[in-house]
Formats: structure tokens, C-alpha cells, sequence
């Protein structure tokens, strides 16, 4: 069984719900399944620590889940065209999985909400994907044939799924409903096939 990663960090919910659309994705592939994750707050004040178990929502992530997946869909909300200071964090804790290649050659992709229609998601999306590059992950975006992102006028892009919050609706769109299970499968078929024929010497 090919097991994808969905982490995600959510303060409102809005990006959490669309982690969840991208994990019905990713499971509607057969011989696919999704673990989701989350990352704790960060606080300003150094003493303040996160309890091990969220009191509610998915689990926080650890290294070992980044280490067994066989591929992820990493979401945050937009905060200043760049993704949140706790997804930055627990990413910024990554070093021994670079060191050790442990996420070279797994494909990934990225996903984010925004309350503002020009907050800078594309901008998010584009940071998101920094890091996995560094890592040596393969990205897998959202091809043009899609028709949810030709439709689409809330959230959505070539560089993945996005979801706009504001206007007075806080319901997702049907085109930005579609395109985060078409994200989920996309990276789903992907892992599968580079289990079977790894593109730098990996094995599944």
C-alpha cells in the first residue's frame, strides 16, 4: 500500500478542510492511503510548549511520517505571500532528512487558503515549494486540462489548489472542491508509479 502524507497547519480550518478533500483523492487511487498531519503553534513566549497530542484535529506530524510516506501534500494558509510560521518551523526541522535523502525522489505537492482574493497565494504556493525542491522532491501541480481550474473565479492554480475565504462565504467552492481531489490523486498515481520504476535509484 502506497501511503501519502497530507500535512497540513490550519488556525481556522479553512486549509484543514481542504486536506481532507485532498486525502479523498488520494484514497479514491487504489493502492493508495492517506496519513494526515498537523504541526503545533508556535508561541513568542519561549517557555510555552505544545501538549504531544492535539486536543482535537489530526495528529502533530513527526520526521518518521515524512520518512515513510511515499509521497505528500504539504498545506498552509497564506500569511504575507508566504506560507505560516509553524508549517516554516517544522519544516526548518527537516535537516537530517536532507542529510539522509530520505524524501529524494518522492513526488509532492502544495495547497493553501486565503481570506483575501490577491493575498498572495500563488506567492504561498511557490515558498511551499522551496523546500521540498532542496529535499530532491518531484513537484506535481495542477495540469491546464483540468476544467475546475479554467472554471474556477474563487481559489486554484497551476501550482496547486488554493481556496479563497473571504467575500462573506466561507463555503469551499465546487471548483476548488475538485481540484484538491485532483491533486490528491495526481500524487497518489505518481508515488505508484515511481514505486514501480524509481527515477534515481529509490525503491518503494
Amino acid at each position: 500500500m502506497i501511503e501519502i502524507l497530507v500535512l497540513y497547519y490550519s488556525r481556522h480550518g479553512s486549509t484543514r478542510d481542504m486536506a481532507q478533500l485532498i486525502a479523498r483523492g488520494i484514497e479514491e487511487v487504489s493502492g493508495a492511503s492517506a496519513r494526515i498531519r498537523t504541526v503545533p503553534e508556535v508561541s513568542t513566549i519561549c517557555e510555552a510548549t505544545a501538549s504531544d497530542i492535539p486536543e482535537t484535529g489530526a495528529p502533530y506530524a513527526t520526521l518518521d511520517d515524512l520518512r515513510e510516506c511515499h509521497g505528500l501534500a504539504l498545506g498552509s494558509p497564506t500569511h504575507f505571500g508566504n506560507m505560516a510560521g509553524p508549517m516554516k518551523h517544522f519544516i526548518d526541522s527537516t535537516s537530517s532528512l536532507w542529510f539522509s535523502g530520505s524524501l529524494s525522489g518522492k513526488p509532492a505537492g502544495v495547497f493553501t487558503s486565503t481570506s483575501s482574493l490577491h493575498g498572495g497565494q500563488e506567492a504561498t504556493l511557490l515558498s511551499m515549494m522551496i523546500p521540498l525542491l532542496h529535499h530532491g522532491m518531484i513537484l506535481v501541480g495542477i495540469p491546464s486540462q483540468e476544467k475546475a481550474l479554467g472554471h474556477t473565479k474563487t481559489g486554484g492554480t497551476p501550482y496547486g489548489p488554493s481556496r479563497y475565504t473571504g467575500g462573506g462565504s466561507t463555503k469551499i467552492s465546487e471548483e476548488e472542491h475538485q481540484i484538491c481531489r485532483v491533486l490528491g490523486a495526481r500524487i497518489a498515481h505518481t508515488a505508484i508509479a515511481f514505486a514501480t520504476h524509481p527515477i534515481d535509484g529509490r525503491r518503494g
